[in-house]
């Protein structure tokens, strides 16, 4: 992953708009069937979302972790948590101004 915390915060904010059009707009071309297919995929969605942010949160900081970084792990992990806190809170503003 990159060294920019910056841009894996980025990332994962990408992440989620792909994942969320795809259930958007696939719900208009695709007719909806209730089955067991739908907790299976939400359940799998859930997993692989989970494992794509723990690696785009976490993967620099350990490695810098197990080369004894210690205050660079946290300064890296801390700064990726703030960046996207930022891109979530212009999202929300987004989604004030369009509503």
């Amino acid at each position: 992953m990159t060294k920019n915390p910056l841009i894996n915060a980025s990332l994962a904010a990408l992440y989620i708009g792909v994942v969320a059009s795809i259930f958007y707009f696939g719900s208009t071309i695709i007719k909806p069937v209730d089955s067991v297919l739908d907790p299976m995929v939400a359940l799998s969605t859930l997993t692989l979302s989970a494992a794509v942010m723990a690696f785009l949160f976490f993967y620099q900081p350990v490695t810098l972790i197990s080369r004894g970084e210690h205050s660079a792990a946290l300064k890296f992990l801390l700064s990726t948590i703030g960046y996207f806190a930022i891109i979530t809170a212009l999202f929300v503003c987004l989604l004030a101004v369009v509503r």
